[in-house]
């Protein structure tokens, strides 16, 4: 009696998991690339939450746009900012109604020489460097924060000269982490550690006060409608695991309506 119960059982858990497998899909996600490194974690987690596979592409959201106004083939979008995923709903490129703000990121001007930058941001003003890296603020929403702080502190035309532009974030981490440029703007997430810190080099995490906040949002494509993993990934990312994985990396989170 006990024995047919338990191939009962056996067969009634591989019927679910047959049902789970068969359910289960990939979506397509564009990731601005200051987000690397959580949304790695996030796509793990998803999957091992809904059986669901998240195949990641990152880069400039400026790009992607243009990639996407042009048969690019993602099907949920995960922007810097708050105007791009706009755009694409107002150009038809996305499903109305879906945006929602899943980040809210901050900015740190640092350097992989210790000491170099002091808590303060007083090396702005100072000088003593050569080259100053930032992401394109055409295409880069970090990068057009980063022009604002330097306007705010009186220092943009000074530092112009010295700009060292960088496609993306990534890049522009690059940039300064090879020692191609001694300082610059980039994303807190690229650099921060366990213990929510600076892990190498030196740094100062600009106030929020001096620049517009970076609202990162994401939004359902068209192409991702009719794929069950598109809208799920939105709602995981919702989520308190999701959410827990984006405040350790150092982005606050907007409240929901």
């Amino acid at each position: 009696m006990q024995l047919t119960q338990l191939k009962r059982l056996f067969i009634l858990c591989l019927l679910q998991a047959f049902s789970l497998n068969s359910q289960a899909a990939t979506v397509l996600v564009a990731v601005a690339s200051n987000f690397t490194k959580p949304m790695t974690e996030i796509a793990e987690a998803f999957e091992k939450a809904t059986g669901h596979s998240a195949n990641l592409a990152f880069g400039s959201s400026g790009k992607f746009v243009s990639q996407l106004e042009n048969g690019g083939p993602f099907e949920v979008f995960l922007s810097a900012d708050t105007s791009h995923p706009a755009e694409l709903e107002k150009s038809g490129f996305a499903v109305s109604g879906s945006q929602f703000t899943y980040a809210v990121g901050k900015l740190v001007l640092w350097s992989a020489t210790p000491g170099l930058v002091d808590d303060q941001g007083q090396v702005l003003s100072k000088g003593g460097f050569k080259h100053l890296a930032l992401a394109d603020p055409k295409l880069a929403p970090y990068g057009a924060a980063a022009m604002e702080v330097m306007k705010n502190l009186n220092v943009l035309d000074k530092l112009q000269p010295l700009f060292v532009l960088g496609e993306n974030i990534a890049q522009t981490y690059q940039f300064i982490s090879t020692g191609n440029a001694e300082l610059g703007f980039i994303a807190l997430s690229q650099v921060i550690g366990k213990d929510g810190k600076i892990t190498e080099g030196s740094g100062w995490i600009v106030p929020s006060n001096l620049h517009s906040p970076i609202f990162q949002d994401a939004i359902l494509l068209k192409k991702g409608a009719e794929n069950p993993a598109a809208p799920a990934l939105l709602k995981f990312l919702k989520s308190p695991e999701a959410q827990a994985i984006i405040r350790k990396y150092g982005y606050d989170l907007a409240d929901q309506p």
